[in-house]
């Protein structure tokens, strides 16, 4: 059947309006896909930015290599700087969040306040402060809790780990007691410090790894 020129005319408008509506569906796709992947974003200290080691070997890049495995699509954001205090992380984390806009929000930070001896309070606030601001975002969060060597003395210990399990229960956050269990508590500590007795060495690392996989592993699913 021979059609009009005006009838032609509305099936070419028609084939280009399907045509461009396909093309918006094939385009928007991998848009889609990249908007869902997992972000984790590590905001922390020298234990967390390989202070002292090759690239590669700190247990965020370690959890990197072990997300590529079991959940390519997942993101690392290593934000992490050493010497870092809860302080510090506070006035970053705003910048971070909107950058990245992360699904987990792992927070290693609290250990260069104790050594610095600033007072509980002020690191309990910029945890608190940390950890609603990144559930406000939208991303779950993952405290790592920390404790100082006996010399501080045990009441001090004591108050400072306790800051973490606070943190984490007033928030309903996921909390690690110690980041360094079997590392900093272990019969021969000295011998996984760098020599600053401080810093762990690289053959530490995976067994922070072990020690955070557990908790994080969930807040992906």
């Amino acid at each position: 059947m021979k059609l009009k020129p005006s009838e032609r005319a509305a099936r070419r408008w028609l084939l280009t309006a399907l045509a461009a509506t396909v093309g918006g569906w094939a385009g928007a796709a991998p848009a889609t896909s990249a908007a869902s992947a997992p972000v984790v974003l590590v905001v922390g200290d020298s234990l967390s930015a390989e202070y002292g080691l090759a690239r590669g070997q700190g247990w965020v890049a370690l959890m990197q290599q072990r997300l590529a495995k079991s959940m390519p699509q997942a993101r690392v954001v290593n934000a992490s700087v050493s010497g870092d205090t809860t302080a510090g992380g506070r006035a970053r984390l705003a910048g971070l969040l909107k950058q990245h806009a992360p699904t987990v929000v792992v927070i290693e930070l609290g250990g260069n306040d104790a050594l610095r001896g600033l007072p509980l309070q002020g690191t309990r606030d910029n945890l608190q402060a940390m950890t609603r601001a990144s559930q406000a975002a939208g991303a779950k969060v993952l405290l790592l809790g920390m404790q100082v060597p006996p010399n501080y003395g045990s009441a001090y210990g004591r108050d400072f780990a306790a800051v973490f399990p606070e943190v984490a229960k007033q928030n309903k956050a996921a909390w690690l007691p110690f980041l360094l269990a079997g590392i900093a508590d272990a019969p021969d500590a000295s011998n996984w410090f760098q020599a600053d007795r401080i810093h762990p060495t690289a053959k530490a690392h995976p067994r922070m790894l072990e020690n955070v996989w557990p908790l994080l592993q969930p807040l992906l699913r």
